[in-house]
């Protein structure tokens, strides 16, 4: 099955929001038809509102990093979902090991946010990924099973079917190391056997899996060409508009 490719920007805790507009209006008119590739940027939450302003029209879609799993109430300084979505924003990062290890977000956490960003009409992309000391041990592919079936419990097989998962391997974010294309298909592999024994090969076929960790323009091509991976998410090469608008030459 043909599924279509999605890049990624995660900016993290970057730019300012003078940055964040002249990137924006670096590449909002530059990148490929979403007809051939869906290409989103996760900005910092304060930047979302403008940058939604100054793309609309246009064929870059935006991800919120996180949001909370209330749409409103004495949560003071999370973000709402619902607020979120009334953006015009599409895509909410959830479960990034950066979340998991600073912030002690748990799978249950992850699961909650999951079906309050579905239920207010937006798309999870949904992370996940091991330690060093995990891959080392050979335990990679229990611990992503386990993480992906408690991510993603109670979901209905359709809400499974148009959600993005990221396998990103946490020894492999920031470092300048990167997992092979072969252990990264393999593992975004696992990934999608989960989702065929959690849902059947039918919404297995469907679920996009991104992989992420030191993806740059030099080496997407490679671990585009792989079978079970259908985009990257990005860090570092996200941060500038020419290495970003790079990472989409795969498209011909």
């Amino acid at each position: 099955m043909s599924r279509k490719p999605i890049i990624a920007g995660n900016w993290k805790m970057n730019k300012t929001l003078l940055e964040a507009q002249e990137f924006v209006d670096a590449v909002k008119d530059n990148i490929p038809s979403s007809e051939l590739v869906d290409t989103v940027i996760g900005a910092p939450a304060l930047f979302l509102a403008p940058m939604a302003y100054s793309s609309r029209g246009t064929e870059l879609k935006l991800s919120a990093q996180n949001s909370f799993w209330e749409n409103s109430g004495a949560f003071t300084g999370e973000n709402s979902p619902a607020a979120i979505a009334d953006l015009g924003v599409q895509y909410i990062i959830i479960g990034h090991s950066e979340r998991r290890e600073y912030f002690h977000e748990t799978d249950e956490d992850i699961n909650k946010k999951a079906k309050a960003i579905i239920a207010n009409g937006l798309t999870p992309i949904l992370c996940c990924g091991e330690t060093l000391e995990t891959f080392e041990a050979g335990k990679t592919a229990e611990w992503v099973e386990g993480q992906i079936t408690a991510g993603l419990k109670d979901l209905t097989p359709e809400q499974v079917s148009n959600l993005v998962i990221a396998y990103e391997p946490i020894w492999a974010i920031g470092t300048g190391k990167s997992a092979t294309s072969e252990i990264a298909d393999d593992t975004c592999g696992v990934v999608r056997a989960t989702v065929e024994k959690l849902y059947g090969s039918e919404v297995a076929d469907k679920v996009r899996i991104q992989y992420g960790g030191s993806v740059k323009p030099e080496n997407v091509d490679e671990y585009m060409s792989k079978e079970n991976i259908d985009g990257a998410l990005v860090g570092g090469a996200s941060l500038e508009a020419e290495s970003f608008l790079a990472l989409l030459n795969f498209v011909k």
